[in-house]
C-alpha cells in the first residue's frame, strides 16, 4: 500500500499484558500494509521495589525470550521486511545503569525514549496524569533532555504525554527546552498513532507548534498493540494531516537504522 507507514520503529508484543496478537500476526500484517521495517519496541523490563509487580511490562527474566523470538522471525522473513528489536525505555536514573546492562547483555537493535513516569513506575505518578504542578512539567522535560543526552535513544515517543494544564506561559517555556534540546541533539520525535486514534491529549497542537517553530523532526509511529493498528489507514492520514496542517518536518525514519 503506497499511502502508509514504510518504517515503524514503535510496536508491542503481548508480554505487556496490554497488547493482543502474536508476533507472526503483527509481521504478517505489515507485509500486507506494504510496510518495509517493523521494529518491535516492547516496553522495557525493570526492577522494582520489593513485593511490587508491574501490570504493564515483561519481568526481566522475559528480555532474552523477547529478543530471541524476534530474532528468529527477523531471519524467518528476512526475504520480505525488516525486522529489528528494541525496547522502549523510561529514563528513571535510580534503575537505567541495571537496565541497560541487562539490555546490552542480551543485544538489542534500538531504544526509543517514553518517559511515561520520570521517577519509578512504583512511585508514579504517570505522566498523562492531568497536573497544574510547575514541579511536574519542569522534572518530566529534565528526564527527557538527561535521557536524550545519554546518546542511547533514537527518538522520543508521544513527547507530548505530559498532561500540564496550568500556565500557558510555563508549557511553552518547558516544551521549547526540550524541543530545542531535541534540535541541537537530531533526536526526532514521534506523533503517536494511538494517541490520535483514541483522542487522547497527544499528540497535542500546542506541543506540536512549539516543535515547528524549532524546527525538529518529527516521525510517526504506530504505536502498535493490536493488529488493526498496524492496518488503519485512516489514523495515519490523520496523523499526516496533523503533520502537514502545522507545517511540521516530517521524516520516514528510513535512515534511523
Amino acid at each position: 500500500m503506497d499511502d502508509f507507514i514504510k518504517y515503524n520503529y514503535h510496536a508491542h508484543t503481548e508480554r505487556c499484558q496490554h497488547a493482543y496478537g502474536t508476533e507472526r500476526e503483527f509481521i504478517e500484517a505489515a507485509i500486507r500494509m506494504g510496510i518495509r521495517r517493523f521494529c518491535f519496541s516492547d516496553h522495557v523490563p525493570s526492577p522494582a521495589a520489593p513485593g511490587y509487580v508491574s501490570g504493564i511490562r515483561m519481568r526481566m527474566d522475559e528480555a532474552k525470550e523477547y529478543h530471541d523470538e524476534i530474532k528468529a522471525l527477523a531471519e524467518e522473513y528476512k526475504d520480505r521486511i525488516e525486522i529489528f528489536v528494541g525496547f522502549e525505555m523510561e529514563y528513571t536514573p535510580v534503575y537505567f545503569k541495571e537496565q541497560i546492562k541487562l539490555i546490552d547483555s542480551i543485544g538489542f537493535d534500538f531504544l526509543i525514549l517514553g518517559e511515561h513516569f520520570w521517577t519509578t513506575e512504583e512511585d508514579g505518578p504517570w505522566s498523562g496524569t492531568p497536573t497544574e504542578d510547575e514541579e511536574r512539567i519542569r522534572a518530566y522535560v529534565d528526564a527527557v533532555i538527561e535521557a536524550m543526552k545519554t546518546g542511547r535513544f533514537l527518538y522520543v515517543a508521544h513527547p507530548d504525554i505530559m498532561n500540564y494544564n496550568g500556565q500557558d506561559c510555563v508549557y511553552e517555556w518547558e516544551m521549547t527546552r526540550l524541543c530545542k534540546a531535541a534540535k541541537e541533539m537530531h533526536i526526532p520525535l514521534e506523533i503517536n498513532m494511538i494517541g490520535m486514534k483514541e483522542k487522547k491529549q497527544y499528540p497535542s497542537k500546542r506541543f506540536f507548534q512549539i516543535a515547528a517553530e524549532v524546527g525538529c523532526d518529527i516521525i510517526i509511529g504506530l504505536d502498535a498493540h493490536t493488529i488493526e493498528h498496524i492496518t488503519d489507514v485512516e489514523n495515519y492520514k490523520e496523523c499526516v494531516d496533523f503533520a502537514r496542517r502545522l507545517n511540521l518536518h516530517l521524516i520516514d525514519g528510513s535512515d534511523l537504522l
